[in-house]
């Protein structure tokens, strides 16, 4: 009987243990994440598949997709797997057929909204724009609105949406809920607002006291405040922008198993743990936020339409760069 049960039980665990090893050779990321963010991700995701031999390029969004699309162009798309700051861009790759459905990636804790119905793209965190500043600043802004009072004049910094794919879902979101509209940015450049770079630039100004005030990301600020940076950061009473930083397989990938793996433990619980120990609000939602972050809902998310912006992109970032001279 001992030997019955144990040859059912060896079938039984044979196809899992099968599967585990058989995701091996290369895989190649391509993602907007920090560059210790980026190689700690890898790490987790090598500790339970070693034989995936895994490397990564970082840029911000705008210039992977550039990237991308020479490689397109020229026949010989690199990566395997994308790991990017927007659902929209996600969006438009899908519309071209460049991306591969994952159908059994398991998103059953994932409320809808926060995925592809068709299973193209995966959100993995919930990264929101807000204001930070400089603990030496006089004056402590809780809108958008404040970053166009005298106080503030001269004195900040964003990054730009040709730059940074989370600014310019900001950009749309902004400009799509506050009754302004693209006034509030020519309201900004009257205050001789700079904008130019991405995220890691504005905190590096206002943490240094370069600027004293900056439109970012959340977790750049909450994270270097828990190291002692003069820093804050505020969630503005009108509401925040948000992107979600999506995981999707490109249909042209050499490794569709070990790339499936990847997006596997990017959406486990393990994974969006990871996510929360590196400062980010994880989509997950059972999985807790980490520290410095308020609870999900004293975060006021403004509505944001993907499809519109993908529509309106190249109309979004001229009005930008004609507002800003870039």
């Amino acid at each position: 009987m001992k030997r019955i049960l144990a040859a059912i039980l060896a079938t039984t665990l044979a196809p899992a243990a099968a599967l585990a090893a058989d995701v091996s050779g290369k895989l190649v990321l391509y993602t907007s994440q920090p560059n210790t963010d980026a190689q700690q991700t890898i790490d987790a995701f090598k500790a339970k598949h070693p034989a995936v031999d895994i490397s990564f390029v970082r840029d911000g969004t705008p210039p992977l997709l550039a990237k991308l699309r020479a490689e397109f162009e020229a026949g010989q798309p690199q990566p395997d797997v994308l790991l990017i700051a927007d659902s929209v861009t996600m969006e438009g790759l899908k519309k071209e057929g460049r991306l591969a459905a994952h159908e059994g990636a398991d998103v059953s804790a994932y409320p809808a909204g926060t995925h592809d119905p068709q299973k193209y793209w995966f959100s993995t965190k919930l990264i929101t724009t807000g204001i930070t500043y400089n603990t030496k600043a006089g004056f402590k802004p809780q809108s958008w609105e404040d970053l166009t009072k005298p106080e503030v004049k001269g004195q900040l910094t964003m990054p730009s949406p040709l730059s940074s794919g989370a600014a310019l879902i900001h950009a749309a979101t902004l400009t799509g809920n506050l009754p302004e509209g693209w006034g509030y940015y020519e309201a900004l450049k009257k205050n001789d607002a700079i904008a130019g770079g991405g995220n890691g630039a504005v905190l590096k100004s206002v943490a240094g006291g370069e600027k004293l005030y900056g439109v970012i990301v959340d977790y750049m600020p909450i994270r270097e405040k828990a190291k002692g940076a003069p820093v804050e950061f505020v969630f503005p009473t009108e509401g925040v922008s948000a992107v979600t930083e999506p995981v999707a397989i490109l249909k042209t990938t050499k490794n569709p198993e070990a790339a499936k793996a990847f997006v596997d433990f990017i959406l486990s619980k393990d994974g969006q743990e990871l996510a929360s120990k590196q400062g980010y609000l994880p989509a997950h939602p059972e999985v807790a936020p980490p520290e410095g972050f308020p609870d999900r809902s004293k975060i006021k998310v403004l509505s944001f339409d993907a499809a519109k912006a993908l529509e309106d992109e190249a109309k979004n970032k001229k009005a930008f760069a004609d507002i800003f001279g870039q």
